[in-house]
């Protein structure tokens, strides 16, 4: 009897990104329309939908379609010759969310596969029995839904597929219901146009007796001045504290999903599919983020006594994100939940590029980010775990040849890696582990606030997940967070070492000319030929063969 397993499910905003997502393990994807799919940004035509149902498919991947809007009058015309296309494509299911459409479907096209959208907020297992009697196949939970209530479900509902996010943004609001975005940008969120008013910055103004309009600066030496109260109307004299200073507030601001820490708890209760949000996302996060969840299911299945969320993170990490959060989980937010000081999303690495082609002789390249000589390359493949790492010193242009010391990716530019700067690598091997569609990153530099915003999310995660607190670190990465921000440093830097001759560390980044000419280094050189490009000794091993030498 063949086990059991939950799929990993992951979003599709247009072709590319789709074939990204299945390489680098999705089970299954799913995409749209931009008129019919709550996303208004899916680069989705028709064609490329039935393109990308039939690649999943010859990859024995399966494919589901959203038609999850909530339908006006002028959407219903459109419905008969989407439902006639989408039977000739043949998906593996159709998300809905409008009872309305839920039963024009399924009356005009009972062959296909019916799945509830998270836009119907499913919260209970009277719902789930709801939608079950209806004909549902599967049922996406709410947001809101703790693990508690979702073991419950599972228990009262085994006869039906259960679907569950498990990463990716979240919305300050009840699963989509939001008006927000209408209010400040005229954009419908439940349209699929959302303009995230949550994540703006807000300032405070006063209105003077005479009609005009001042901004209130708040600073260290007035912030005792002053008193912001909030009354609601149904709690009169019950007032509550609103707190800003001279940054502005992100009073709506959530961090993103990542179940990841919690995920073997899901899949020890039998969760059948579990979603990744991000649609108008990259190619890169489809990729990476894939990879990750790919081999931290795969380990548990392998050995669920021992599976450790630690390294799967630590990928996890390598994508844009505003802190991870596990939200709903324990059942209510907390306020390690919000990122009331910064809104960017961002990471330590970034995408460089994506392998085009593959020669018989060299990768060809399409850049996507700046590349400068020194960097380092890291090739992540599709099929294996490991990866590889190569220090380019210049970069030639596949167009023409000539070489240059930077390239950029803001004009498409596709460089030659010749399979020779490869020296510690099999050349076979090398070939087969990174075919078309391989993801290269590299590292990125950053300020010493977004530095700052590293460690803090750092440290707030872990005392989320532990359950632990810890008031003194706290206040202490937050407070140097805020100073950094009130700084405001254009600097950057990066983890590692660039190419230099100053300074030397002693690690061996291959790209220190001192590490590689100083006798006192020569031991920890030998050591280093015998690993891969671009590989650095430890902090500890640096220190012990520095001392040797």
């Amino acid at each position: 009897m063949t086990e059991k397993r939950s799929e990993l499910l992951m979003p599709a905003g247009n072709l590319r990104k789709l074939k990204m997502a299945i390489l680098y393990g999705a089970d299954a994807v799913y995409l749209g329309t931009p008129d019919m799919s709550l996303r208004t940004k899916s680069e989705f035509s028709l064609e490329d939908v039935v393109e990308g149902v039939e690649f999943c498919h010859k990859h024995g991947r399966r494919a589901y379609l959203t038609l999850n809007l909530f339908s006006h009058n002028k959407d219903i015309p459109k419905l008969d010759e989407y439902i006639e296309t989408v039977r000739k494509v043949k998906p593996d299911g159709l998300i809905v969310a409008d009872p309305g459409v839920f039963a024009y479907v399924r009356d005009k096209a009972p062959d296909l596969p019916l799945h509830v959208s998270t836009q119907s907020n499913i919260c209970s297992w009277l719902s789930v029995k709801f939608w079950q009697d209806q004909g549902a196949e599967l049922c996406v939970l709410a947001r809101e839904v703790s693990f508690a209530e979702l073991t419950e479900i599972r228990e009262k509902c085994p006869d039906i597929k259960l679907e569950a996010f498990v990463h990716g943004a979240m919305c300050m609001t009840y699963s989509g219901r939001c008006l927000l975005s209408n209010f400040m940008a005229e954009r419908g969120a439940n349209q699929g146009n959302c303009a995230n008013s949550c994540r703006w910055n807000y300032k405070l103004h006063v209105r003077l007796k005479d009609g005009t309009v001042e901004e209130l600066n708040i600073t260290e030496d007035n912030a005792h001045l002053f008193e912001f109260l909030l009354e609601e109307g149904c709690r009169p004299g019950q007032l509550m504290p609103i707190e800003e200073d001279e940054r502005g507030s992100y009073i709506l601001n959530s961090k993103d999903l990542c179940i990841m820490p919690k995920l073997n708890d899901y899949l020890q209760i039998g969760v059948d599919s579990l979603k990744v949000e991000g649609r108008g996302k990259s190619e890169y996060y489809c990729a990476i983020v894939a990879r990750a969840y790919r081999m931290a299911i795969d380990d548990y299945y392998a050995d669920p006594e021992n599976w450790d969320p630690k390294p799967y993170m630590r990928e996890l990490e390598a994508v844009g994100n505003r802190g991870y959060t596990l939200a709903f989980h324990e059942g209510r937010l907390t306020n390690y939940a919000h990122d009331y000081e910064h809104t960017a999303s961002l990471a330590q690495w970034e995408y460089a590029g994506v392998v085009t082609e593959v020669t018989e002789d060299a990768f060809l390249v399409e850049v996507k980010n700046k590349l400068v000589a020194g960097e380092v390359l890291e090739f992540v493949s599709p099929i294996s775990r490991e990866t590889v790492l190569l220090r380019v010193y210049d970069f030639e242009k596949a167009a023409n040849g000539e070489r240059v010391p930077e390239v950029h990716g803001s004009n498409r530019t596709v460089i030659r890696l010749p399979f020779a700067l490869f020296d510690h690598e099999n050349l076979d091997g090398l070939k087969a582990r990174f075919p078309a569609f391989t993801v290269l990153r590299k590292e990125r530099a950053l300020t010493d606030e977004q530095w700052n915003r590293v460690r803090f999310d750092k440290l707030v995660q872990g005392l989320e997940v532990t359950g632990k607190d810890n008031p003194k670190a706290y206040e202490r990465r937050r407070d140097a967070l805020v100073e950094s921000i009130g700084e405001g440093a254009d600097e950057r830097r990066f983890k590692t070492n660039r190419i230099g001759t100053e300074g030397c560390c002693g690690k061996g980044c291959n790209g220190c000319l001192m590490f590689w000419q100083d006798p006192q280094y020569e031991r920890a050189r030998d050591v280093l030929l015998k690993r891969k490009q671009g590989e650095q000794l430890t902090r500890a091993e640096a220190s012990e063969l520095k001392q040797a030498g």
